[in-house]
Formats: C-alpha cells, sequence, structure tokens
C-alpha cells in the first residue's frame, strides 16, 4: 500500500515537473519574445508607415509605395530562400548552428539601429537597410527553429512552440506599447519618434537573445567534416534523395501544403499596414489596431496548441487555414474602419496558433536521427514561401489600384494549401 502510495506520489511530482518549462526551453522561447520586437514595429507597424511618408516625398503614390514595400520584401527573403539549403546544411554540422544563428542575428539587429541613419528623404536607401535587417531576421529564424528538436520532446512539442510564438507576440507588444506611450503623451513626435521606435527594436532583440546565447546548446548534429563547404553541398543532395522515398512521401506532401498556406499567413502580416492606410485608416488608429491584434495572438497562440494536444495538431491546422481564407475573402468588402477592425480580430485568432503547430507538427512527423537536416528544409520552404505572396499582393494591388484585390490574390494559396494539407495521410501523423 506504501510503495503504490509512492509511485502515485512519483507520477503525480513528474506530471507536475512536465508542465514547467525548463531553463532552455524558456531561454528559447525568449528569442521569439526578442525578435518580435522587429516585426512588430520593422515589418507591421512603424516602418511602413514612415516608407509610406517617405515615399510620398519621393513622389510615389500609395500603392506604389506599397508595392516596393512588398518588393522589397520579397527580394530579400529571395536572397535568404536561395542560400537557405546550404545554410541549413552547414547547421548539421557541430558548432555551426550557433556560429550561423549568431551571425545573422547580429546582422539584423545592426542593421535596424541603422535605419534612423536613412532620413526621411532617402526613399531606396531606407529599403536597402530594411532589406539587410530583414535578411538577418529571416535567416537567423532558420537556425532558431531547428533548435527546437535540441531544447524538448516530442510530446511537449505543440506546447513550447505555442509559447514561442505566444509570448513572442508579448515580447513585440512590450517595446510597441513603450513606443506608442510616448508618441501619445508627447514625448517623440515627428521623425525622432520614427528614429526611437527602431532603436528601441534593435536594443530590446539584442538584449532578451541573451538567455538563448547562454541556455541553448546544440544537441543533434554531425561531425564536423575536413570540407564543411563540400560536404554541405553533399547533405543538400541526400536530403532531396530522403524526399523521394516512400516512407517521406506524407512529410514531402505536408511540406508542399506549409509551402502554400504559410505564404499566405505571412504576407497578410507583411502587408497588413498599408493595406489599412490604403483603406483609409489614420496612422494612429493603425498603432491601437495592431496593439489589440498582438494582445489577441498571445492567449489564441496557447490556446491553438492546447487543441492541438486534445483534437490534434493536423485538425486544428485545417481550422486555421480555413480562418485565413475567411480572411481573405472578407477582405475584399472593407471600406471602413470598423470592418478593418473585424479583419485585424480575425487574424489575431489564428496566426500565431497556425505558425506554431506547423513547426511543432513536422517536428513530430520527422525522423529522429535526421531531424536537423529535415528541420532546414522546413525553414526553407517557409522562406520560399515568402516570395509569392507578397509578390502576388504587390503585382494585383498595383495592376488594379485596388489593395482589397491585392489581399484577395491569397485565396490561391490557401486554397491550395488546404487541399494539400488534407491529402496528408492520418497514419503519418504521430500528433
Amino acid at each position: 500500500m506504501a510503495a503504490q502510495s509512492m509511485m502515485s506520489s512519483n507520477k503525480q511530482d513528474k506530471t507536475v515537473e512536465n508542465r514547467r518549462l525548463n531553463k532552455s526551453e524558456w531561454s528559447w522561447i525568449l528569442y521569439d519574445w526578442a525578435n518580435s520586437s522587429f516585426g512588430i514595429i520593422v515589418v507591421t507597424a512603424v516602418l511602413p508607415i514612415f516608407l509610406m511618408s517617405v515615399g510620398k516625398n519621393s513622389g510615389y503614390s500609395q500603392a506604389s509605395s506599397a508595392a516596393f514595400w512588398s518588393y522589397a520584401n520579397s527580394f530579400s527573403t529571395l536572397l535568404v530562400a536561395f542560400s537557405a539549403p546550404f545554410l541549413g546544411a552547414l547547421a548539421d554540422f557541430a558548432g555551426m548552428k550557433r556560429k550561423l544563428f549568431s551571425s545573422f542575428t547580429i546582422i539584423g539587429i545592426t542593421a535596424t539601429a541603422a535605419l534612423v541613419l536613412a532620413g526621411d528623404q532617402h526613399f531606396w536607401l531606407l529599403l536597402g537597410i530594411f532589406a539587410i535587417a530583414n535578411i538577418g531576421y529571416s535567416a537567423g529564424n532558420i537556425f532558431y527553429d531547428s533548435y527546437l528538436i535540441d531544447v524538448t520532446t516530442d510530446d511537449r512539442m505543440d506546447k513550447v512552440s505555442s509559447a514561442g510564438y505566444g509570448w513572442g507576440y508579448m515580447g513585440g507588444l512590450l517595446p510597441f506599447s513603450v513606443f506608442y506611450g510616448m508618441v501619445a503623451s508627447g514625448l517623440l513626435k515627428g521623425n525622432t519618434a520614427y528614429y526611437a521606435a527602431f532603436l528601441i527594436a534593435a536594443i530590446w532583440w539584442l538584449l532578451w537573445t541573451l538567455p538563448f546565447w547562454q541556455n541553448v546548446r546544440q544537441k543533434s548534429s554531425l561531425p564536423l567534416p575536413e570540407h564543411a563547404f563540400r560536404s554541405a553541398v553533399q547533405e543538400i543532395a541526400g536530403t532531396v534523395k530522403h524526399f523521394k522515398e516512400k516512407e517521406y512521401r506524407q512529410l514531402a506532401v505536408f511540406l508542399l501544403a506549409y509551402f502554400f498556406y504559410i505564404d499566405g499567413v505571412n504576407t497578410i502580416f507583411t502587408v497588413a499596414s498599408p493595406f489599412g492606410l490604403a483603406v483609409g485608416i489614420q496612422p494612429s488608429q493603425l498603432l491601437i489596431v495592431l496593439l489589440v491584434v498582438q494582445l489577441l495572438a498571445f492567449p489564441f497562440s496557447i490556446l491553438y496548441g492546447y487543441l492541438g494536444r486534445r483534437v490534434g495538431t493536423k485538425r486544428m491546422l485545417i481550422v486555421g487555414v480555413c480562418i485565413y481564407l475567411l480572411i481573405v475573402c472578407y477582405a475584399l468588402f472593407i471600406n471602413s474602419v470598423l470592418e478593418f477592425w473585424i479583419l485585424a480580430v480575425l487574424v489575431g485568432t489564428s496566426q500565431g496558433g497556425i505558425q506554431a503547430l506547423s513547426r511543432s507538427y513536422f517536428g513530430k512527423l520527422l525522423p529522429k536521427e535526421r531531424a536537423s537536416e529535415f528541420f532546414g528544409f522546413f525553414n526553407i520552404f517557409g522562406k520560399f514561401s515568402a516570395i509569392i505572396g507578397p509578390f502576388l499582393f504587390g503585382v494585383t494591388a498595383q495592376f488594379s489600384g485596388h489593395v482589397q484585390i491585392g489581399a484577395f490574390s491569397m485565396v490561391v494559396l490557401f486554397l491550395l494549401g488546404l487541399i494539400l494539407l488534407v491529402s496528408v495521410k492520418e497514419n503519418s501523423e504521430k500528433a
């Protein structure tokens, strides 16, 4: 009886322990908290608004400035996408993942701070510095995502991945709130406010990356060969060969589905500010809307992780894609502040959840002996996916003259993603 009681107590202790995030998991999550300052301040809120103003000073229309902004996102991500297979293969070797992660993170932080140097009369210089910052941000995330397999286990991936996205939204919200509070109180005015926002984003990103550098280590790796670059090329060829094998076919189908639907998700995030301004939202109103979206994204990301564990990760991914189909269809009819608010709330309920569960679902499907190799390809597909959407939005908006039609063009990406996701066979799902 005593032994039985002791076993029960030990089981309860393990359950409690399993509910807690350990130091490595928290440190990994905090990087999402750190670089989200770039995502909300630079990519979504402040820089797009500033760029539209600089574009006007340079003689460009709102539609053209929004299109050039989309092109800059596409082309900077394209550079990362072309180099990602090689970088991912290099990261498989012992010690290389940390070096690559640190290098690109420092590039991103430095370029973010350097945005203050462009001024309000140099449209193309501002876009160029942003492109460098976005390269650092995007490439750094390749290695950050692959560290998920080093910090946690299969049964905790939904929880840890969702916590990363959830706390990431809060991590973006706090520095953004500091900036907004200083603007609202009159402490920051004019261009000084924009420059302060860029510096806040860079400092926040740097400070909260420190725990990651201190506590996260690569556990799954290959021995560092004498000729690392040549071996990296061989790794790329080996990865492609594995995807042709029957046992990995469903994994390949999921990657293709992810390629399409995550492109739509990323594009909606990237063009949110130009879209809002083009349909008549005032910059001050737009900042409030983005604050609310960040607040919503936090609990809904955690909720997606919980529901993924309860009803199945794939089912929740299908729900998320369907919500985005509703979003882009609704975008056609938006012409008022209230309608934009409704759209923003819908985005806030699903953006973080669909990203988090995609990452954890793929992590659970992987053969663990080749985890880094395959996770590298997951990030490659994610980076390539961020090219088509912004370019499609930009071209459609520019030629139609309506950002609403540009947003609706994303329906193609979500439909393709949904069809492929549904076709992934359930027996391949370990979630």
